[in-house]
């Protein structure tokens, strides 16, 4: 059987889980260009792009794998169900409520039973530990779902109501995630800012994970600049917990981000990234923008640009503003041409790689502790404490270990940049 998956670092851990459930069901993973027998994919709907590139992989999985269960899940099959269930090369339509007992939907096919996805339970927190991963790092979701209702993101309806993981399934699963290898852990979700359970909120939480016995490491996903308490920043102190966040601003002006209905002004985001790099200087943030929505004015996205030179993201992922039907922003005025939206998302793009250069320069003569993803031809690739990609010449290198490198000189072209080091431990 063979996977594919577009999107959110959630939908990847979601891929993650089925792949574990399926390889200890006896199913062995292949490409999905060797002709397997069931093919996975998890879609994304976020943008148009997303649509598009979603419509594709169906597309081409249903043509490689001619006479293969082709299975479609994640937000799209939420977003165009009824569409895509009445399309012929797609077997089944699997909802995000009912992704985790995909298993058990293709396994009632194979026996001849007759199985309908909508008689699967509903259950966002029901997948087990990773064990068996397309990544060397394995994500822990602890929630899903959001109630802010951004007047852009379509995530509320294909999604829902925003849910919390109960603390003690959590800290289960991060136990057996760790004692399955892996060295680093990724605390995922759709809004996990949001996160409670009882009287625990997202930094309690997090504080309760950091002291889970084992060599590991822990990473945030991606992270509203709302909801989380003032004991956050402090929690960075900790050595397990990497220095670095994807702190999503979306607009550098208040005007943009008061008709978006973000739960937060420019001052109250600056005001956050002042109180961590106060404590750790060389603190990592990375970012999502949006360009070219309905209103924004010149001004409004110079703003913009001000904000990502003051706040000097490493990295920036940028969108150009994408209608999504039944979102109040579809109904607002003065939506900008195509032709705007993409003058100014290559902006955001040159200034980011500026950023980028200048922040990954800055470690050069440093050290990092790098966790091996990739070995090829004696060359080891992955990424260090502040999510920067590192390389390294190391004979025997194996994935999954972690090891000390000193920063040499930075490689590569300027927007796949990475920095070359020495291992000296």
């Amino acid at each position: 059987m063979a996977f594919k998956t577009l999107g959110c670092r959630l939908n990847q851990y979601e891929t993650d889980a089925l792949v574990t459930d399926f390889s200890q069901a006896g199913y062995e993973l292949v490409d999905y260009n060797e002709s397997p027998d069931v093919v996975i994919v998890n879609t994304c709907t976020v943008t148009n792009q997303s649509d598009h590139k979603s419509r594709s992989v169906i597309s081409q999985a249903a043509r490689k794998a001619k006479n293969a269960v082709v299975v479609v899940t994640g937000c799209m099959a939420n977003n165009f169900k009824e569409k895509l269930e009445s399309q012929e090369n797609i077997t089944f339509v699997v909802e995000n409520s009912r992704k985790s007992s995909i298993l058990t939907l293709v396994d009632a096919h194979f026996s001849g039973e007759i199985a309908h996805p909508d008689q699967l339970p509903q259950d966002v927190f029901r997948y087990e530990p990773v064990r068996k991963s397309l990544h060397t790092r394995s994500a822990v979701k602890i929630q899903d779902g959001c109630d802010n209702f951004c007047t852009f993101c379509i995530i509320p309806m294909v999604r829902g109501n925003a849910v919390s993981r109960p603390v003690a399934d959590v800290l289960e699963s991060i136990r057996k995630t760790v004692d399955n290898g892996f060295k680093e852990i990724v605390i995922t979700g759709v809004n996990i800012g949001r996160y409670s359970d009882g009287d625990t909120r997202f930094e309690d939480l997090l504080a309760q994970i950091l002291e889970v016995p084992g060599d590991f490491r822990v990473r945030i996903s991606s992270l509203e600049p709302d909801g989380f308490g003032p004991d956050f920043v402090k929690l960075f102190a900790h050595p397990k917990l990497m220095p670095h966040l994807h702190l999503c601003l979306q607009s550098g002006s208040d005007k943009t981000l008061l008709r978006m209905r973000r739960m937060y002004d420019v001052e109250q985001f600056r005001k956050t990234v002042t109180q961590f790099r106060a404590v750790y200087t060389d603190f990592n943030f990375t970012t999502d923008i949006i360009v070219g929505f309905p209103g924004e004015t010149e001004e409004e996205f110079g703003q913009t640009l001000e904000a990502i030179k003051e706040f000097n993201f490493s990295h920036i992922h940028t969108f150009k503003y994408s209608v999504r039907k039944g979102t109040r922003a579809e109904r607002l005025e003065n939506h900008l041409p195509e032709k705007v939206k993409t003058e100014r998302s290559l902006q955001i793009r040159d200034l980011s790689v500026e950023n980028k250069i200048d922040y990954f320069n800055s470690f050069i003569g440093k050290t990092q502790d790098v966790l091996v993803e990739k070995v090829a031809h004696g060359v080891a690739s992955g990424y260090g404490e502040h999510y920067i990609p590192v390389r390294f010449k190391l004979t025997g290198a194996q994935k999954n270990a972690i090891h000390k490198v000193r920063l040499l000189e930075r490689k590569g072209d300027d927007e796949n940049c990475y920095l070359l080091g020495e291992v000296i431990l």
